[in-house]
């Protein structure tokens, strides 16, 4: 178990309670399951075709005794998965943004994240709210995880100068043994460091660097969430697709036919001594 210093009320989070009425029995635990749970919003299960939760879960070898840390879960569209699967057996915490960091957009996602584990204690009873943000050293997870999952954030560290320093604490939080997952919008081979951090798009080999400069071994990567259509060359890059469209009505049509962007999935390991 962590050593994980609660940000929120563990009085709160602490709370163990059946989530059979959100659609979830203990008896029908599974990935699959829990992705089904009523307690999801269709607002998020209906982004499920493009993000293929089960598959990618499944990919990066989670099982339900695991100790599972995501770093930085945004509004929760992930977490709302891997909480109520871990619930029973493993733990999930959920390494959110530092509200310490001065940054006006960490404190408030971060409280409204807080805000929904607090509401939901049916479906995040067991889990622990942390914080991740390198330079301020606030990481308190060491050694001890079996799994490190983060989707669609590797741009955002590179964008704030931490992305090598990011990938050095997964690999301080991960046991010997322990799988780092990454899903990231995938940028063409060849792409230049600037327009990755303009336009969200990132080349594996930069993500794969980044992982092996800090230790990891690449084990496997996957098209799970791949998209052919996704040209990854926008106006408002990424964001200009679903679900952000940051053209509004400009050519909406077009770019929901596209989807979500092009992805990849990779699965890197922290080799055992």
């Amino acid at each position: 178990m962590f050593a994980a210093k609660p940000i929120i009320s563990t009085a709160v989070l602490a709370l163990s309670v059946a989530f059979s009425a959100q659609g979830i029995s203990h008896a029908d635990h599974s990935i699959e399951k829990a992705a089904a749970a009523e307690h999801r919003s269709a607002k998020n299960s209906a982004r499920d075709q493009y993000r293929n939760p089960v598959q990618t879960l499944e990919f990066f070898e989670l099982d339900e005794d695991q100790a599972v840390v995501e770093i930085w879960p945004g509004g929760g569209w992930y977490a709302e998965i891997l909480a109520p699967y871990l619930m029973d057996k493993g733990t999930y915490y959920a390494a959110h943004f530092d509200p310490n960091a001065g940054v006006d957009f960490y404190t408030r996602y971060q409280k409204k994240f807080a805000e929904k584990m607090q509401a939901n204690p049916e479906v995040y009873g067991n889990a622990k709210l942390t914080a991740f943000y390198p330079p301020n050293k606030v990481n308190t997870i060491k050694g001890s995880a079996d799994r490190v999952l983060t989707f669609r954030n590797v741009h955002n560290w590179m964008k704030s100068g931490f992305a090598q320093e990011a990938f050095n604490e997964f690999y301080a939080m991960l046991k010997p043994g322990g799988i780092l997952g990454v899903v990231e919008h995938r940028a063409k081979p060849g792409t230049d460091m600037e327009t990755m951090i303009k336009s969200g798009y990132v080349t594996e080999s930069k993500v794969i660097e980044f992982a092996e400069k800090a230790g990891f071994k690449l084990v496997a990567a996957s098209e799970i969430n791949a998209n052919p259509k996704d040209s990854a060359d926008h106006p408002k890059g990424v964001w200009t697709l679903a679900p952000s469209l940051r053209l509004g009505d400009e050519q909406r049509d077009h770019y929901l036919a596209i989807g979500e962007s092009d992805r990849m999935t990779l699965k890197f390991v922290k080799a055992a001594k």
